[in-house]
């Protein structure tokens, strides 16, 4: 039934959208951004946080006059941080988290845009870079572990600011392609040619990013980090061909298959990889 509903309400909305852009496809457009770019979950409350997030040592940075939300577990070795991804938050890396700890590792998780307790409304892949960027300009992280969008944004953040510090990179079912993500958003709605393209052009406007070439497995191409990629067969969410995309594009990657765990991933043995690949020199 929630499914009926969804596609219900998704159509309804499409069809708004489409008879405006008529009107005016630029406040069309507008909308259409706003829907793309406003999660419907993810926030956190100070007073009603996970236990797992009481446990740590918050500090918040800033950025563009917004706090970035940080969560640190101390170790005595390199850092790793955690970046989550889209309607999600730091509390995601629960199951993962009782593995780091027994690493003499420190653990570092960010709150994304508009999720966790991070400030902002507006969540969009270059403006979690930039949180990236100011946490790992103090703390210098040696390995960094992303997960679905996280991992498209830590690909992005690594072309951008060519971060030689981080080692290791792990990806947890990570789409490569904006256009899909763009395109697959556009087919939920059925929203029109006209909108579409108008989203396109303003992503190239606002963020400066030709939508065709913005793929995580053409930045990585070029990355010299080891790498250890990770996708389930079953996935739903990001299909198992972008996990091959990076696989096949990094010169120094690990690919494991999953099947069986979908999009989030988690697993006893799949962790106990990931910290052995963690430990390896």
């Amino acid at each position: 039934m929630k499914k009926i509903q969804f596609f219900i309400l998704a159509k309804s909305i499409g069809f708004y959208l489409n008879c405006l852009s008529y009107f005016n496809v630029e406040k069309a457009k507008n909308k259409a951004y706003q829907l793309f770019s406003q999660p419907k979950k993810g926030k956190l409350k100070k007073d009603f946080l996970p236990k797992t997030l009481l446990s740590a040592t918050h500090e918040t940075f800033e950025f563009q006059k917004e706090e970035i939300q940080t969560y640190i577990w101390k170790g005595n070795k390199d850092i790793i941080l955690l970046i989550h991804g889209w309607e999600s938050n730091s509390s995601r890396w629960k199951k993962l988290l009782q593995h780091l700890k027994k690493l003499p590792h420190t653990i570092i998780a960010i709150d994304a845009p508009a999720h966790g307790l991070s400030d902002g409304k507006e969540f969009n892949t270059p403006k979690y870079a930039e949180f990236i960027n100011v946490v790992t300009q103090k703390y210098q992280p040696k390995i960094a572990i992303g997960h679905s969008v996280g991992g498209i944004t830590l690909a992005y953040y690594l072309h951008k600011y060519k971060n030689p510090h981080i080692e290791k990179v792990i990806l947890l079912g990570t789409p490569s392609s904006f256009k899909i993500i763009n395109d697959n958003f556009i087919n939920i709605l059925s929203l029109n040619k006209r909108i579409k393209h108008r989203l396109e052009a303003f992503y190239q406007d606002k963020f400066n990013i030709i939508i065709d070439d913005f793929s995580g497995h053409k930045f990585a191409e070029n990355f010299t980090q080891k790498a250890l990629i990770a996708h389930d067969s079953e996935d739903t969410v990001v299909l198992v061909n972008e996990g091959h995309k990076y696989a096949k594009a990094w010169k120094d990657a690990i690919y494991i298959e999953t099947t069986g765990l979908g999009h989030s991933l988690h697993d006893e043995n799949l962790y106990l990889k990931i910290t052995s690949f963690i430990e390896e020199a």
